[in-house]
Protein backbone atom coordinates (compact mmCIF):
# COMPACT_ATOMS: atom_id res chain seq x y z
CA UNK A 1 0.00 0.00 0.00
CA UNK A 2 1.28 3.25 -0.99
CA UNK A 3 1.85 5.45 2.43
CA UNK A 4 -0.72 7.77 2.53
CA UNK A 5 2.33 10.92 2.56
CA UNK A 6 3.25 9.82 -1.21
CA UNK A 7 0.26 11.55 -2.35
CA UNK A 8 0.71 15.12 -1.27
CA UNK A 9 3.40 15.64 -3.59
CA UNK A 10 1.41 13.98 -6.81
CA UNK A 11 -1.32 16.13 -5.96
CA UNK A 12 0.91 19.26 -5.67
CA UNK A 13 0.61 18.81 -9.62
CA UNK A 14 -3.46 19.06 -9.69
CA UNK A 15 -5.49 21.40 -11.48
CA UNK A 16 -8.57 23.47 -11.81
CA UNK A 17 -11.40 23.94 -10.02
CA UNK A 18 -14.70 26.32 -8.77
CA UNK A 19 -13.42 28.53 -6.01
CA UNK A 20 -14.49 27.85 -2.41
CA UNK A 21 -15.45 30.57 1.43
CA UNK A 22 -16.62 34.78 10.20
CA UNK A 23 -14.23 34.03 12.22
CA UNK A 24 -14.79 31.36 14.91
CA UNK A 25 -13.61 30.88 18.96
CA UNK A 26 -9.97 30.90 19.72
CA UNK A 27 -8.36 27.75 21.20
CA UNK A 28 -7.05 24.56 22.49
CA UNK A 29 -3.91 24.08 24.72
CA UNK A 30 -2.63 21.09 25.27
CA UNK A 31 -3.40 20.85 28.81
CA UNK A 32 -6.51 22.41 28.52
CA UNK A 33 -10.23 20.81 26.66
CA UNK A 34 -10.11 20.91 23.31
CA UNK A 35 -11.88 23.59 21.36
CA UNK A 36 -15.84 22.92 21.37
CA UNK A 37 -16.46 21.07 17.94
CA UNK A 38 -19.66 21.10 16.64
CA UNK A 39 -21.25 17.23 16.24
CA UNK A 40 -20.34 15.22 13.11
CA UNK A 41 -23.95 15.15 11.15
CA UNK A 42 -24.97 11.77 10.95
CA UNK A 43 -25.28 10.60 14.12
CA UNK A 44 -28.46 8.11 14.16
CA UNK A 45 -31.93 9.95 14.51
CA UNK A 46 -35.19 8.69 15.29
CA UNK A 47 -36.26 8.79 11.43
CA UNK A 48 -33.01 7.05 10.41
CA UNK A 49 -33.40 4.10 12.32
CA UNK A 50 -36.58 3.35 11.40
CA UNK A 51 -36.72 0.28 9.43
CA UNK A 52 -37.31 0.96 5.57
CA UNK A 53 -39.03 -2.23 3.73
CA UNK A 54 -36.96 -4.40 1.31
CA UNK A 55 -37.34 -3.34 -2.33
CA UNK A 56 -38.90 -0.48 -1.30
CA UNK A 57 -36.84 2.09 -2.68
CA UNK A 58 -36.03 -0.32 -6.51
CA UNK A 59 -39.93 -0.10 -6.46
CA UNK A 60 -39.90 3.73 -6.07
CA UNK A 61 -37.51 4.60 -8.68
CA UNK A 62 -38.71 2.57 -11.16
CA UNK A 63 -42.18 3.85 -10.71
CA UNK A 64 -41.05 7.26 -10.96
CA UNK A 65 -38.90 6.27 -13.83
CA UNK A 66 -35.47 8.38 -12.30
CA UNK A 67 -33.11 8.13 -9.57
CA UNK A 68 -32.87 11.21 -7.50
CA UNK A 69 -29.31 11.49 -6.07
CA UNK A 70 -27.91 14.07 -3.91
CA UNK A 71 -24.42 15.18 -5.13
CA UNK A 72 -21.93 17.80 -4.18
CA UNK A 73 -23.29 21.59 -5.31
CA UNK A 74 -19.83 22.10 -7.13
CA UNK A 75 -16.73 20.43 -6.75
CA UNK A 76 -14.68 19.92 -9.91
CA UNK A 77 -13.71 16.75 -10.71
CA UNK A 78 -16.32 15.21 -8.15
CA UNK A 79 -19.59 16.84 -9.08
CA UNK A 80 -20.27 20.64 -11.51
CA UNK A 81 -21.99 22.29 -13.98
CA UNK A 82 -20.44 22.28 -16.76
CA UNK A 83 -21.20 25.78 -19.17
CA UNK A 84 -24.11 23.95 -20.88
CA UNK A 85 -25.59 23.16 -17.06
CA UNK A 86 -25.07 19.66 -17.63
CA UNK A 87 -23.61 17.60 -14.65
CA UNK A 88 -20.57 16.71 -14.88
CA UNK A 89 -17.75 14.77 -12.04
CA UNK A 90 -16.69 11.68 -10.20
CA UNK A 91 -19.81 11.18 -8.09
CA UNK A 92 -21.72 12.42 -10.84
CA UNK A 93 -20.64 9.56 -12.91
CA UNK A 94 -21.50 6.89 -10.24
CA UNK A 95 -25.28 8.13 -10.08
CA UNK A 96 -25.55 7.71 -13.60
CA UNK A 97 -24.08 4.59 -13.09
CA UNK A 98 -26.65 3.69 -10.96
CA UNK A 99 -29.59 4.91 -12.89
CA UNK A 100 -28.53 2.94 -15.81
CA UNK A 101 -27.87 -0.83 -13.77
CA UNK A 102 -31.38 0.16 -12.32
CA UNK A 103 -33.63 2.17 -15.24
CA UNK A 104 -31.30 1.04 -18.02
CA UNK A 105 -30.56 4.26 -18.81
CA UNK A 106 -27.73 6.74 -17.64
CA UNK A 107 -29.29 9.80 -18.17
CA UNK A 108 -32.56 8.72 -16.03
CA UNK A 109 -31.61 11.20 -12.91
CA UNK A 110 -31.91 13.87 -11.30
CA UNK A 111 -29.04 15.94 -9.46
CA UNK A 112 -29.96 16.93 -5.81
CA UNK A 113 -27.17 19.24 -4.33
CA UNK A 114 -26.52 19.01 -1.05
CA UNK A 115 -24.32 20.65 1.60
CA UNK A 116 -22.45 18.92 3.97
CA UNK A 117 -24.68 19.78 7.31
CA UNK A 118 -27.80 18.74 5.02
CA UNK A 119 -26.95 15.64 2.97
CA UNK A 120 -27.46 12.93 5.36
CA UNK A 121 -30.79 14.41 6.57
CA UNK A 122 -31.73 14.57 2.93
CA UNK A 123 -31.47 11.38 2.81
CA UNK A 124 -32.74 10.25 5.39
CA UNK A 125 -35.88 11.93 4.94
CA UNK A 126 -36.49 10.16 1.63
CA UNK A 127 -35.87 13.35 -0.43
CA UNK A 128 -32.98 11.36 -2.43
CA UNK A 129 -32.46 7.77 -3.33
CA UNK A 130 -28.55 7.68 -2.31
CA UNK A 131 -25.90 9.91 -2.13
CA UNK A 132 -22.98 10.21 -4.13
CA UNK A 133 -21.16 13.05 -2.33
CA UNK A 134 -17.59 12.80 -0.98
CA UNK A 135 -18.64 11.74 2.22
CA UNK A 136 -16.72 9.35 5.09
CA UNK A 137 -18.02 6.10 6.51
CA UNK A 138 -17.66 6.37 10.03
CA UNK A 139 -18.51 4.14 13.13
CA UNK A 140 -21.47 7.11 14.11
CA UNK A 141 -22.88 7.38 10.68
CA UNK A 142 -22.77 3.74 9.86
CA UNK A 143 -24.77 3.06 12.95
CA UNK A 144 -27.70 5.20 10.92
CA UNK A 145 -27.29 4.75 7.72
CA UNK A 146 -25.54 2.14 5.65
CA UNK A 147 -22.10 2.45 3.53
CA UNK A 148 -22.02 -0.05 0.22
CA UNK A 149 -18.44 0.57 -0.41
CA UNK A 150 -16.01 3.11 -0.90
CA UNK A 151 -14.79 4.72 -4.52
CA UNK A 152 -12.35 7.20 -3.27
CA UNK A 153 -9.96 7.01 -0.77
CA UNK A 154 -8.91 10.42 0.80
CA UNK A 155 -7.08 11.51 3.73
CA UNK A 156 -6.93 15.30 5.46
CA UNK A 157 -4.09 17.82 4.66
CA UNK A 158 -3.17 21.11 5.83
CA UNK A 159 -2.70 24.26 3.01
CA UNK A 160 -0.36 26.89 3.66
CA UNK A 161 1.48 30.23 2.31
CA UNK A 162 4.91 29.26 0.78
CA UNK A 163 6.27 32.38 2.22
CA UNK A 164 5.19 31.50 5.88
CA UNK A 165 8.11 28.84 6.13
CA UNK A 166 5.96 26.29 7.23
CA UNK A 167 7.60 22.78 6.20
CA UNK A 168 5.64 20.34 8.51
CA UNK A 169 2.18 20.46 10.80
CA UNK A 170 4.31 20.79 13.68
CA UNK A 171 5.22 24.21 12.72
CA UNK A 172 1.65 25.46 12.97
CA UNK A 173 1.99 25.79 16.75
CA UNK A 174 -0.47 28.76 17.19
CA UNK A 175 -1.49 29.20 13.78
CA UNK A 176 -4.67 30.16 13.01
CA UNK A 177 -5.94 27.17 11.08
CA UNK A 178 -9.59 27.57 8.78
CA UNK A 179 -12.09 24.47 9.14
CA UNK A 180 -15.21 24.03 7.99
CA UNK A 181 -17.71 23.08 10.96
CA UNK A 182 -20.04 19.95 11.57
CA UNK A 183 -17.18 17.47 9.69
CA UNK A 184 -14.82 14.85 10.43
CA UNK A 185 -12.05 17.27 9.44
CA UNK A 186 -12.96 19.69 12.20
CA UNK A 187 -12.84 16.28 14.98
CA UNK A 188 -9.77 15.13 13.02
CA UNK A 189 -8.00 18.38 13.82
CA UNK A 190 -9.06 18.29 17.33
CA UNK A 191 -7.78 15.25 17.93
CA UNK A 192 -4.14 15.37 15.83
CA UNK A 193 -3.38 18.45 17.51
CA UNK A 194 -4.09 17.12 21.06
CA UNK A 195 -2.36 14.42 19.94
CA UNK A 196 0.83 16.06 19.03
CA UNK A 197 1.02 18.41 21.80
CA UNK A 198 0.36 21.44 19.62
CA UNK A 199 -1.84 24.50 19.64
CA UNK A 200 -3.90 26.33 17.43
CA UNK A 201 -7.23 28.66 16.90
CA UNK A 202 -9.75 26.96 15.04
CA UNK A 203 -11.28 29.54 12.45
CA UNK A 204 -14.64 28.50 11.84
CA UNK A 205 -17.24 28.45 8.38
CA UNK A 206 -20.08 26.52 7.82
CA UNK A 207 -19.73 26.15 4.31
CA UNK A 208 -16.54 24.77 2.66
CA UNK A 209 -16.48 27.73 0.20
CA UNK A 210 -16.55 29.98 3.45
CA UNK A 211 -13.67 28.79 4.61
CA UNK A 212 -11.48 28.51 1.53
CA UNK A 213 -12.03 32.62 0.45
CA UNK A 214 -11.11 33.20 4.09
CA UNK A 215 -7.71 31.33 3.54
CA UNK A 216 -7.40 33.33 0.44
CA UNK A 217 -8.12 36.55 2.17
CA UNK A 218 -5.28 35.42 4.73
CA UNK A 219 -8.03 35.63 8.04
CA UNK A 220 -6.01 32.52 8.82
CA UNK A 221 -2.50 30.99 8.37
CA UNK A 222 -3.54 27.13 7.42
CA UNK A 223 -6.78 25.19 5.58
CA UNK A 224 -7.08 21.99 6.57
CA UNK A 225 -9.89 19.61 4.26
CA UNK A 226 -9.50 16.56 2.50
CA UNK A 227 -6.39 16.55 0.35
CA UNK A 228 -8.43 16.61 -2.87
CA UNK A 229 -10.50 19.36 -1.78
CA UNK A 230 -7.13 21.28 -0.75
CA UNK A 231 -5.99 20.55 -4.53
CA UNK A 232 -8.42 21.83 -5.88
CA UNK A 233 -9.10 25.26 -3.92
CA UNK A 234 -4.97 25.49 -4.48
CA UNK A 235 -5.05 26.04 -8.18
CA UNK A 236 -8.12 28.08 -7.86
CA UNK A 237 -6.49 30.79 -6.53
CA UNK A 238 -4.67 33.76 -8.33
CA UNK A 239 -0.89 31.80 -7.59
CA UNK A 240 -1.38 28.68 -6.79
CA UNK A 241 2.50 28.25 -6.18
CA UNK A 242 2.31 30.62 -3.81
CA UNK A 243 0.79 27.46 -1.49
CA UNK A 244 1.85 24.33 -0.64
CA UNK A 245 0.32 21.23 0.87
CA UNK A 246 1.90 19.82 4.17
CA UNK A 247 3.57 16.40 3.51
CA UNK A 248 0.82 15.02 6.46
CA UNK A 249 -1.62 13.36 6.15
CA UNK A 250 -3.64 12.98 9.79
CA UNK A 251 -6.80 10.75 8.66
CA UNK A 252 -7.71 8.02 6.67
CA UNK A 253 -11.41 9.55 4.75
CA UNK A 254 -13.08 6.42 2.96
CA UNK A 255 -15.52 8.01 0.82
CA UNK A 256 -18.56 6.38 -0.87
CA UNK A 257 -22.43 6.23 -1.68
CA UNK A 258 -24.65 6.43 1.57
CA UNK A 259 -28.22 4.83 1.41
CA UNK A 260 -30.96 4.58 4.06
CA UNK A 261 -30.93 1.55 6.95
CA UNK A 262 -33.53 -0.96 6.32
CA UNK A 263 -33.79 -1.54 2.78
CA UNK A 264 -30.80 -3.91 2.17
CA UNK A 265 -31.71 -4.80 -1.78
CA UNK A 266 -31.34 -0.90 -2.53
CA UNK A 267 -27.64 -1.15 -0.62
CA UNK A 268 -27.01 -4.75 -2.21
CA UNK A 269 -27.89 -2.70 -5.91
CA UNK A 270 -25.51 0.80 -4.99
CA UNK A 271 -22.78 -1.83 -3.80
CA UNK A 272 -22.68 -4.13 -7.04
CA UNK A 273 -22.92 -0.86 -9.30
CA UNK A 274 -19.51 0.02 -7.91
CA UNK A 275 -18.65 -3.01 -8.05
CA UNK A 276 -19.49 -3.86 -11.50
CA UNK A 277 -17.14 -0.67 -12.10
CA UNK A 278 -14.38 -1.85 -10.26
CA UNK A 279 -14.55 -6.30 -11.77
CA UNK A 280 -14.68 -4.16 -15.48
CA UNK A 281 -11.24 -2.67 -15.07
CA UNK A 282 -9.67 -5.50 -13.50
CA UNK A 283 -11.02 -7.52 -16.37
CA UNK A 284 -10.22 -5.38 -19.01
CA UNK A 285 -13.61 -4.54 -19.72
CA UNK A 286 -14.41 -0.74 -21.11
CA UNK A 287 -17.32 1.12 -22.69
CA UNK A 288 -16.17 0.32 -25.75
CA UNK A 289 -15.15 -3.41 -25.47
CA UNK A 290 -18.13 -4.08 -23.12
CA UNK A 291 -20.63 -5.50 -25.73
CA UNK A 292 -17.87 -7.56 -27.55
CA UNK A 293 -16.94 -8.94 -24.18
CA UNK A 294 -20.41 -10.00 -23.99
CA UNK A 295 -20.69 -12.13 -27.17
CA UNK A 296 -17.25 -13.57 -27.30
CA UNK A 297 -15.41 -13.65 -23.63
CA UNK A 298 -14.59 -17.40 -22.84
CA UNK A 299 -13.53 -16.04 -19.17
CA UNK A 300 -16.11 -17.19 -16.95
CA UNK A 301 -15.66 -14.50 -14.40
CA UNK A 302 -16.12 -12.16 -17.69
CA UNK A 303 -19.53 -14.19 -18.59
CA UNK A 304 -20.90 -14.19 -15.15
CA UNK A 305 -20.48 -10.20 -14.59
CA UNK A 306 -21.67 -9.43 -17.63
CA UNK A 307 -24.93 -11.78 -17.65
CA UNK A 308 -23.84 -14.70 -19.80
CA UNK A 309 -23.46 -17.45 -16.93
CA UNK A 310 -25.89 -17.63 -13.56
CA UNK A 311 -28.96 -15.72 -13.01
CA UNK A 312 -26.93 -12.97 -10.59
CA UNK A 313 -28.88 -9.78 -11.14
CA UNK A 314 -32.40 -11.01 -10.94
CA UNK A 315 -30.89 -11.95 -7.38
CA UNK A 316 -31.06 -8.30 -6.33
CA UNK A 317 -33.90 -7.25 -8.27
CA UNK A 318 -31.85 -6.31 -11.62
CA UNK A 319 -32.15 -7.52 -14.76
CA UNK A 320 -29.56 -9.93 -16.08
CA UNK A 321 -27.35 -7.88 -18.42
CA UNK A 322 -26.86 -4.62 -15.46
CA UNK A 323 -22.95 -4.75 -15.55
CA UNK A 324 -23.36 -3.98 -19.07
CA UNK A 325 -25.51 -1.10 -18.77
CA UNK A 326 -23.39 0.09 -16.13
CA UNK A 327 -20.23 -0.21 -18.07
CA UNK A 328 -21.69 0.82 -21.31
CA UNK A 329 -23.11 3.52 -20.10
CA UNK A 330 -20.44 5.26 -17.90
CA UNK A 331 -17.44 2.65 -18.34
CA UNK A 332 -15.17 1.12 -15.51
CA UNK A 333 -13.24 2.46 -12.80
CA UNK A 334 -10.63 3.39 -14.29
CA UNK A 335 -12.37 5.15 -16.95
CA UNK A 336 -14.06 7.16 -14.86
CA UNK A 337 -11.65 8.36 -12.58
CA UNK A 338 -9.55 9.26 -15.56
CA UNK A 339 -12.29 11.17 -17.62
CA UNK A 340 -12.58 13.11 -14.31
CA UNK A 341 -9.62 13.40 -11.93
CA UNK A 342 -6.90 12.00 -13.60
CA UNK A 343 -3.57 13.29 -15.92
CA UNK A 344 -6.03 14.65 -18.07
CA UNK A 345 -7.77 16.61 -16.38
CA UNK A 346 -7.24 19.69 -14.81
CA UNK A 347 -6.65 18.33 -11.80
CA UNK A 348 -4.08 15.60 -12.46
CA UNK A 349 -4.92 13.71 -9.50
CA UNK A 350 -2.61 10.24 -9.27
CA UNK A 351 -4.52 7.26 -8.76
CA UNK A 352 -2.39 6.26 -5.87
CA UNK A 353 -4.76 4.29 -3.17
CA UNK A 354 -7.46 4.50 -5.85
CA UNK A 355 -5.57 1.96 -7.64
CA UNK A 356 -6.42 -2.06 -8.14
CA UNK A 357 -4.93 -3.90 -5.69
CA UNK A 358 -2.87 -5.84 -7.94
CA UNK A 359 -1.90 -2.60 -10.29
CA UNK A 360 1.96 -2.04 -10.10
CA UNK A 361 2.03 -0.40 -7.37
CA UNK A 362 -0.73 -1.13 -5.48
CA UNK A 363 -3.83 0.41 -4.43
CA UNK A 364 -7.09 -0.43 -1.83
CA UNK A 365 -9.62 -0.99 -4.43
CA UNK A 366 -11.27 -4.90 -4.52
CA UNK A 367 -14.34 -5.51 -5.66
CA UNK A 368 -15.87 -9.00 -4.21
CA UNK A 369 -16.40 -11.66 -6.72
CA UNK A 370 -19.38 -12.12 -9.25
CA UNK A 371 -20.02 -16.20 -7.59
Amino acid sequence: MRDPSSLVPAILATAALLALGGCGDPGSAVDEPPPQAAAVEGAPSEAALRPTQRGATLRAVRARGYLLCGVHPGLLGFAYTDNRSRWRGFDVDFCRATAAAVLGDPNAVRFVPTSSTDRLTVLQSGEIDVLWRNTTATFSRDAALNFPGVNYYDGQGFLVRRSAGVARAADLDGARICIQTGSTNELNLTDYFRAHRIRYQPVVFDTEDKARSAYDREQCDALTADISNLAAARVAMDRPDDHVLLPEVISKEPLGPVVRHGDDQWADVVRWTLNAAILAEELGITSANVEEMRRSAANPEIRRLLGQEGDFGPMIGLSGDWAVRVIAGVGNYGEIFERNLGQGTPLKLPRGQNALWNASPPGLLYAAPVR
